[in-house]
């Protein structure tokens, strides 16, 4: 998520941030998932779908796992590296699997790329320690290559490179058509594909421990809500990653809006479109599995909890059957999450949300012979010193030991699926 109302860091915020010490699990959190390894014993090999389950040697593989955008970022800076070594070493105690991070930063303060095709080195080395660690403690990473919104540049930041360049261009929609932009982006997918790690000496297309490349997150184009626009672009990204690496899987980004080539399917919005057709998207051959998201608070705006909690159940029930009868692929919950900043909000309101959540989709991932859940991930973990960086939604696993019961108890069941 990246919206107006879940503004992410300050670019130029403050990084004197002080180092913290990782606090071991106190008594009473109940049984809490070790797979902590060391880079020595951790082994990945590549993820692949089999129908609609993921697999990994052969066997099917299940996600719990959490959202922590910040990564790169953290990493690149030598004061506050340890903030990820933590933070991944913390998920793996408590069984997770996975995290989702930006593997872009376009333009603006300490960014990735600086223009079309001119690339921060330090940040790339933050980058590649990030994909080192989790290697290290057992994390699959999902590295999403672009932004919607404005936040580390974003579609608006490519749409004002071609501006500078003397293109017209009438809205940042235009990432999406423009053939300067695209090929901008195109330059960008390949450049992140072909790196090699400065640690690892691995080129990221062969390396296991990434789970998949993501096109874009929660791409929108309000500006042609047929859907056409991001179906071409969706269709030629997809085929360029493809071209490049064809051994990692891929999924759009998607948030699970449904559009026009279902139009029934339209009802099941929190009414509005945003340009994507959760069907349509899906549908093409190069994209492995779909995504959704889930911000009630959000979407259902100025409605109780029991409204709220009917469009949850009825948003993740209605993406599974159509993962499962018309798409034929995995499902994954990539974000969700309660906010501390909504009216009524306690910590056992969050731990409730997130335990029903969990509990349907361990229920879909466990269905005999017919499950397509994949799995989830949370947003959003933060380390300890990074209040300011906070949109309400941020679990600092150290502060939260009923939270992390609840994660820890899902991925004991995941787990045991395997």
């Amino acid at each position: 998520m990246m919206s107006k109302e879940k503004s992410l860091l300050l670019r130029c915020c403050s990084l004197s941030l002080a180092l913290f010490i990782l606090l071991g699990v106190g008594e009473g959190h109940g049984e809490i998932a070790s797979n902590s390894t060391s880079s020595s014993s951790s082994s990945f090999n590549f993820v692949k779908t089999r129908g609609t389950e993921f697999v990994m040697n052969g066997r099917p593989l299940y996600l719990n796992g959490f959202n922590a955008y910040w990564l790169m970022y953290m990493a690149s800076d030598p004061s506050t590296r340890t903030k990820v070594s933590i933070t991944f070493q913390q998920a793996s105690k408590y069984g997770m699997n996975a995290a989702r991070t930006w593997a872009f930063s376009d333009g603006g303060y300490r960014a990735l790329q600086q223009s079309p095709g001119s690339y921060n080195e330090d940040m790339f080395k933050g980058l590649d320690f990030v994909v080192s660690e989790a290697k290290k403690y057992g994390i699959h990473l999902i590295l999403t290559l672009v932004n919607n919104w404005e936040g580390y540049g974003g579609k608006k930041q490519y749409v004002q490179w071609a501006r500078d360049q003397g293109h017209y261009l009438n809205n940042d929609d235009d990432f999406f058509t423009d053939p300067i932009v695209r090929g901008y982006f195109k330059n960008h997918i390949k450049t992140v594909l072909t790196r090699i790690n400065s640690i690892t000496g691995l080129a990221y297309k062969d390396d296991p421990t990434i789970f998949a490349w993501e096109l874009m997150n929660e791409p929108r184009c309000q500006s042609d809500l047929s859907g056409k626009a991001i179906q071409d672009w969706i269709s030629e990204m997809a085929t360029h990653v493809k071209s490049i690496d064809s051994d990692h899987l891929l999924d759009i980004g998607l948030e699970g809006f449904y559009g026009e080539s279902v139009p029934q399917k339209k009802e099941y919005n929190p009414g509005y479109q945003v340009g994507t057709d959760f069907i349509s998207n899906n549908r093409i051959v190069q994209v492995d599995f779909a995504t959704i998201h889930l911000y009630p608070d959000q979407w259902v705006p100025n409605s109780n909890d029991e409204t709220q909690a009917q469009f949850v159940d009825r948003w993740i029930k209605e993406h599974i059957d159509d993962s499962k009868y018309l798409l034929e692929k995995p499902l994954l919950l990539t974000e969700f999450g309660k906010s501390s900043r909504s009216p009524g909000y306690q910590v056992a309101k969050r731990d409730a949300y997130l335990s029903h959540v969990y509990d349907t989709i361990y229920a879909c991932a466990a269905t005999r012979g017919g499950g397509v859940c994949g799995g989830n991930l949370f947003w959003q973990v933060m380390a300890q010193g990074m209040e300011s960086w906070g949109d309400g939604y941020e679990i600092v696993l150290e502060e939260n030991p009923s939270t992390v019961e609840v994660i820890a108890q899902q991925s004991n069941r995941l787990s045991s699926l395997t």
